[in-house]
């Protein structure tokens, strides 16, 4: 089986070891090579982890910051998803297992 890959997101980090601590310090130098992004959108490329990436946005960092694309992006292992509890007979233990049981109340003969 394959394993699945993920990976972390460095941006901030390297902004920071080049002098770069706000995030409003990329926004000339991506509008010197084309990149219009408002300063929320540069906000969020640098404090949270991005799901899609332009290349042109991508090789204009790497371009500012004179790093590689192996300073920005880190692929690591995905985590693995929790595994479920199991009872004494192998099936999985769920909330509805955990439930009470409903009463049941049988007629009583005469």
């Amino acid at each position: 089986m394959t394993a699945k890959l993920d990976y972390r997101w460095h941006l901030r980090q390297v902004m920071a070891s080049r002098g770069m601590f706000a995030t409003t310090d990329l926004a000339s130098p991506l509008a010197e090579r084309g990149i219009t992004l408002s300063a929320s959108q540069i906000y969020r490329l640098v404090v949270e982890r991005p799901e899609r990436l332009s290349l042109k946005v991508l090789v204009a960092l790497l371009d500012i910051l004179g790093c590689t694309m192996e300073d920005l992006i880190e692929p690591v292992a995905a985590a693995k998803p929790m595994r479920k509890n199991r009872t004494a007979t192998g099936e999985e233990a769920g909330v509805g297992d955990l439930r009470p049981k409903r009463a049941r109340i049988a007629p009583v003969g005469d």
